[in-house]
């Protein structure tokens, strides 16, 4: 037996195919070693030893009963002991059991199928269970999964970095650990960028009314401040300044003035590009932010785009920035970085900003950059990040790479579907607006839809939909096919129609 594996060993040629082999063949024995004296001994003088004797068939007693409850009990525990996003554990909103995942279906414990129109919250633009980041994944756990990154370095990192460099224009990068992180670093640029040219009185930031950056606390902070997420902490969070939406200021009045009249005091303009996203899902025009990059240069203001939701091509372009005629100084992307495998951001600055942040100040010495989080530029995640990119940018044509690259005649394909299904909506008279750019398609209601209600109506439908407020939207995965987005755009048409769905 063990003659046969190590020939068969032998004959792979890569550590990640033989790290394959071996995993299987531990998976197998374990269960049997402790009652198998013989075997047990064969495997002490084997070449897998030190494999084995790392590898444990232990099951907690506590996991174990989590793990084999029935799906009545697991939804029970749910509901009294786990903290769902934005949900109250005293009346918790339903929640769906997700047995597996394979392209765009979830496979329900209940034995029902769901096409996801959200890529789970934006993040999985290639579907679940993708051969290619599963064997990225693979691959790189047979080296390392984690190595903390002071002090050290890595490939991973450095390649990722070096390439999202490249991609966007930008010079430098920080990767970190999730979106409202990327701003928090994004944000600490600012501040430690004027306080190193001697302009330590910038310590505000301007945003406009309706935006979204993230749960942390400066994030939170330049978040809307009347119909945002976060007004139960308004007595704690910094005061910043906030200017009209740009979709009711496109001239730039308003941030003009808002900066004539505090731009000494402002280190940087934070603003979504071209879409605000969790705010309304709203789109707006891209001259709005040549203006803006002109009035930020006049009163010395770092300008920060908060790509996470927008970039890699899910507004139309590779990053929502591509409308404009600007670059940022600060550039902050997440959520598809990985295609959805594992949590993973990065701050992405100009060389203005990245020297500027350590040069010594006139009153003070200089610092480094400060911040370092445990799981920066963690290797597993940027390996699976790599074959991400890989696959959004090759071409869509095998053999010839002046074709468009795949991201683009994917999210093209969405496009044309949601632009030619979701009108119809307009019909109806509780719809306000029905907007389509990129992979994005929203239906704006009257009034806020009934999450419990439209979750009970995907599942008849065969659909995962998650409204947000006023806004029936999709971010589809660009894996999805034409027969599986009409289940989607059918099914929005249906939520709205239905009187149970919505509180107009």
């Amino acid at each position: 037996f063990f003659k046969a594996f190590a020939q068969k060993h032998r004959k792979l040629r890569t550590p990640p195919q033989r790290m394959v082999l071996l995993r299987s063949l531990i998976a197998n024995l374990n269960p049997h070693l402790d009652r198998n004296p013989t075997l047990l001994r064969h495997v002490k003088n084997s070449t897998i030893r030190k494999s084995l004797s790392t590898t444990s068939s232990f099951v907690h007693p506590h996991v174990k009963q989590a793990l084999e409850r029935s799906t009545e009990e697991h939804l029970a525990v749910d509901r009294s002991t786990i903290f769902h996003p934005y949900t109250s554990l005293l009346n918790p909103t339903p929640t769906l059991p997700v047995k597996s995942a394979k392209g765009c279906t979830l496979t329900l414990e209940t034995g029902e199928s769901l096409i996801d129109g959200m890529s789970s919250w934006w993040a999985c633009v290639h579907g679940y269970n993708n051969p290619s980041l599963n064997a990225a994944v693979t691959a790189q756990l047979s080296s390392m999964s984690h190595v903390m990154f002071g002090g050290l370095t890595h490939r991973p990192g450095v390649a990722l970095g070096d390439t999202l460099t490249k991609l966007t224009g930008m010079d430098s990068a920080f990767i970190c650990d999730s979106g409202s992180i990327s701003v928090e670093i994004a944000l600490k640029m600012a501040l430690q960028y004027h306080r190193a040219n001697s302009n330590p009185e910038k310590s505000k930031f301007i945003t406009v009314e309706g935006g979204y950056h993230g749960d942390t606390f400066g994030a939170m902070s330049v978040c809307d401040p009347v119909n945002g997420m976060h007004s139960a902490f308004e007595s704690v969070l910094p005061k910043h300044v906030f200017c009209r939406k740009p979709t009711e200021d496109p001239e730039c009045i308003d941030l003009s003035e808002k900066l004539k009249a505090h731009g000494d005091s402002i280190a940087a303009f934070v603003i979504e590009p071209i879409v605000q996203g969790a705010g309304g899902m709203r789109f707006y025009s891209p001259e709005y932010l040549n203006k803006a990059r002109k009035l930020c240069d006049s009163h010395d203001v770092v300008l920060i785009f908060d790509e996470i939701a927008t970039g890699f091509g899910r507004a139309g372009k590779l990053w929502a920035k591509d409308y404009t005629e600007v670059q940022p100084d600060i550039m902050c992307i997440g959520k598809a970085l990985t295609g959805g495998y594992m949590t993973l951001a990065a701050t992405l600055s100009t060389r203005k900003i990245s020297h500027g942040v350590s040069k010594p100040p006139s009153n003070g010495p200089p610092l480094p950059l400060m911040h370092g989080p445990t799981f920066t530029a963690n290797p597993l995640a940027c390996a699976v990040a790599l074959s991400s990119l890989n696959l959004l940018l090759r071409p869509s044509i095998d053999g010839e790479p002046s074709s468009s690259p795949w991201w683009k005649t994917r999210v093209d394909m969405i496009n044309l579907h949601l632009s030619d299904k979701l009108p119809a909506a307009r019909s109806n008279p509780k719809v306000v607006d029905v907007r389509v750019l990129g992979g994005i398609g929203v239906i704006e209601m009257c009034s806020p839809l009934n999450v419990p209600e439209v979750t009970r109506k995907c599942v008849e439908l065969g659909a995962w939909l998650r409204p947000f407020g006023n806004n029936l939207y999709t971010f589809p995965p660009y894996v999805i096919e034409e027969e599986e987005l009409e289940v989607l755009t059918k099914a929005m048409i249906s939520i709205i129609e239905d009187e149970k769905c919505t509180t107009c």
